[in-house]
């Protein structure tokens, strides 16, 4: 079994700080990979972008929203796709002022570059070019398509937003960083959110315990019980 991450990376995978190299192999069978952190920032402070958000929020892509310190969860699992490609797919649920919304998508490796699905149903694709910088993983689209009505429409280079995803590991506060930025030619930044996590592997089990005990506790306190 290999992630989608070691097969675009071959060699210069074990560049990656051992933390992220946890972080970006493969999930084992009957397990999943678990974090908890705070996004700093999340979404755009460009109101007359949010419209266009609030589409893609539909689809569980991006959120019509400024905030900080916005508490998250992600969870990663190992899926099957087409041709035997390894593949994770991901949900990130952002605890927003209006409620929880998760972001979904599903990654996979296609000739050497990442290739990222978004969307529940997929809204948008991208491809990425994958290197690694002091220990650091980098991912940079080198294209992007937009899915309508199950069809897969590329938009020209000229006029296609350019995401930027960087991974890093903080050894001095013991959890890792993660930023995205999304910038369209002639607007520039669009969509972003940055911030920090700590992560494990668990038995899918353990996870849905955990987040049933978690639930129970939310239910508690909000009914004014106390949590201990």
């Amino acid at each position: 079994m290999t992630s989608p991450y070691r097969a675009a990376l071959g060699a210069a995978f074990d560049e990656l700080h051992p933390r992220l190299r946890a972080y970006f192999d493969a999930i084992p069978a009957g397990a999943v990979g678990r974090g908890t952190g705070v996004f700093e920032t999340v979404g755009t402070p460009r109101r007359w972008l949010w419209p266009v958000l609030a589409v893609f929020a539909r689809s569980h892509v991006m959120f019509p929203v400024w905030e900080r310190e916005v508490p998250f969860t992600v969870e990663n699992r190992s899926v099957g796709a087409p041709f035997g490609q390894p593949a994770v797919a991901a949900a990130r649920t952002f605890l927003l002022r209006s409620g929880h919304a998760t972001m979904s998508d599903v990654i996979r490796v296609d000739g050497g570059a990442i290739v990222d699905r978004l969307g529940d149903p997929v809204r948008a694709e991208a491809r990425f070019a994958a290197t690694v910088r002091d220990g650091g993983l980098r991912l940079r689209s080198t294209a992007v398509w937009l899915v309508v009505r199950g069809r897969r429409v590329r938009i020209p280079d000229p006029l296609a937003p350019v995401v930027a995803l960087t991974e890093q590991w903080d050894d001095q506060h013991e959890q890792q960083r993660v930023s995205i930025v999304v910038r369209a030619p002639l607007i520039g930044r669009i969509y972003q959110y940055r911030g920090r996590f700590r992560y494990s592997i668990e038995r899918a089990a353990a996870t849905r315990e955990h987040s049933a005990t978690q639930e129970h506790r939310r239910a508690r306190t909000q009914s004014g019980e106390s949590s201990e």
